[in-house]
């Protein structure tokens, strides 16, 4: 039910609406006016094209169809708001025009109710561009209340169990959503203008690899098997690229066993994108681009401001070792920290939690997330992580404890995460080995040793570059949203038992 608490009436006269809602739709039924019964309506045009267009379609018929939002009654004559997909426009009925019949409906209808409009575009004389009704039809009747306009829906939780009231009540929540398309649509034209092609990959898989996640399990009776729910792309994209095809990319929803909080939601849309015979300094440059050109796109500039703050995504972005911002921002310099022990020695001097299975790499993670994340304002790739987080990636050449990795950070965000990709079968397999005892040792989110994907790299892998990006946090970015809650349209939500 909509919300009610915002509604002037005591909780008895809104029953007793409810109640004439109803009896109004009982009465049109007998008299075989049932709006249920309808099943189209031709609209020529939506309320801000009439608006834009007004000088070319002044004086002529139109025809649109929206929500009723407010009506004013006055004798022969009504004024009443329709709004639809763009926006809202003014009607003007009067009995004159419809019929006295058909007035005498429409004096019944409820704000909520869903009208057909056919009439002439003209202006008032207050200088409001409205439609003058020669025809109104009911399509719908609403038999619930929409919550008092002055103050809309706002009971965040509620705006996010009933997204449909948020989107009638609140247009610039409608415009978030709009705007989220639009981003989607611009990166598939950029990624095609690069030649890269979209694909599909399962959703349940036997291992859910490519992260470190705690994935969803569940049971597939036709085969008799547990299954899981991906939290990846990855490892199929890649058995593509061993395929041949070279460019490919995935935009789909991905699942992990998680928390919620601002910027987590158990399932949300990631992107992965893989291209043959370049590597992480290729992926740098495609996502600088492509971020650029989503913001002058969607946003008209490549400087936005995300809660107040103005963030440069025009200038080039600036670059840092992972060790050389902790050397930054916490004085600690690991590359001359030669054990686990020191390390973990480290660890405790600065009150970093960890666990004992730990490695030096585990703690120089820690160490940034603790340190460097929160002074990442303007975007930055963070580079050369520790082996030891890094499955799946490349070794560096000149420095073996380090692989050829990055992480894109804006408004201190993980926004992107790259590598150049492991091809070596052999080493892959080593790395596995090392997740699978991680695993043993206690860490539900290592990854665990996928057989068929070491055939694929046996069957040989070009070098490749590849990059997942969280969509949700972009979309946040780019439509300055405080919470992902907001730029998903049915976030997931504590069950409310009846």
């Amino acid at each position: 039910m909509a919300e009610q608490k915002k509604t002037n009436a005591p909780e008895q006269d809104l029953n007793q609406i409810l109640k004439n809602r109803r009896e109004k739709l009982k009465n049109l039924q007998d008299a075989g006016k049932d709006p249920f019964q309808i099943t189209k309506f031709d609209v020529t045009h939506h309320s801000t094209d009439i608006k834009e267009k007004y000088d070319e379609l002044e004086g002529k018929e139109v025809t649109l169809a929206g929500r009723m939002m407010f009506k004013r009654v006055m004798g022969k004559a009504s004024f009443c708001n329709i709004q639809d997909r763009k926006g809202s426009i003014q009607v003007y009925v009067a009995r004159d025009n419809i019929g006295t019949d058909s007035y005498t409906d429409f004096k019944k209808y409820d704000i909520g109710d869903i009208l057909g409009v056919r009439g002439e575009v003209f202006t008032t004389k207050t200088g409001e561009i409205s439609i003058h009704a020669s025809e109104v039809t009911l399509l719908s009747k609403s038999l619930q209340v929409l919550p008092e306009k002055f103050h809309g829906l706002t009971n965040t939780d509620l705006r996010y169990r009933q997204r449909y009231v948020d989107l009638i009540m609140n247009p610039e929540s409608k415009e978030t959503f709009i705007k989220r398309s639009e981003i989607i649509k611009e990166i598939r034209r950029f990624l095609d203008g690069r030649d890269f092609i979209e694909v599909e990959t399962p959703m349940l898989v036997p291992n859910a690899g490519g992260a470190a996640a705690r994935p969803f399990e569940t049971h597939y009776n036709a085969l008799d098997e547990d299954v899981k729910l991906r939290i990846s792309l990855e490892l199929y994209l890649k058995r593509l690229i061993v395929g041949g095809l070279e460019r490919v990319y995935e935009i789909g929803r991905v699942f992990r066993n998680e928390g919620v909080d601002t910027r987590h939601n158990p399932e949300f849309t990631l992107m992965e994108l893989y291209q043959a015979y370049t590597d992480y300094e290729g992926m740098m440059e495609l996502t600088e681009s492509m971020f650029r050109y989503l913001a002058e796109k969607v946003c008209g500039s490549t400087t936005i401001i995300y809660n107040d703050t103005e963030i440069d995504l025009g200038k080039p972005f600036a670059r840092m070792t992972m060790n050389d911002a902790i050397k930054k921002y916490a004085g600690i310099d690991f590359d001359t920290v030669e054990s686990d022990e020191a390390a973990k020695a480290l660890a405790k001097e600065h009150k970093i939690e960890f666990e004992e299975r730990h490695t030096k790499g585990d703690i120089i993670n820690l160490f940034f997330e603790e340190y460097c994340e929160k002074e990442l304002i303007q975007p930055t790739f963070i580079m050369d992580h520790p082996v030891a987080i890094s499955p799946l990636t490349k070794k560096k050449p000149t420095d073996p404890e380090k692989v050829e990795r990055f992480e894109l950070f804006i408004n201190t965000w993980e926004m992107a995460n790259a590598y150049s990709e492991l091809n070596d079968p052999i080493d892959q397999r080593e790395r596995f080995a090392a997740q699978d005892a991680a695993f043993e040792a206690g860490d539900e989110e290592a990854n665990h040793t996928d057989e068929d994907f070491l055939n694929a790299l046996e069957i040989g892998m070009p070098p490749t570059g590849g990059i997942g990006y969280g969509i949700d946090r972009l979309v946040m970015l780019l439509t300055n949203s405080a919470a992902i809650r907001d730029v998903l349209l049915f976030p997931t939500m504590k069950s409310i038992k009846e």
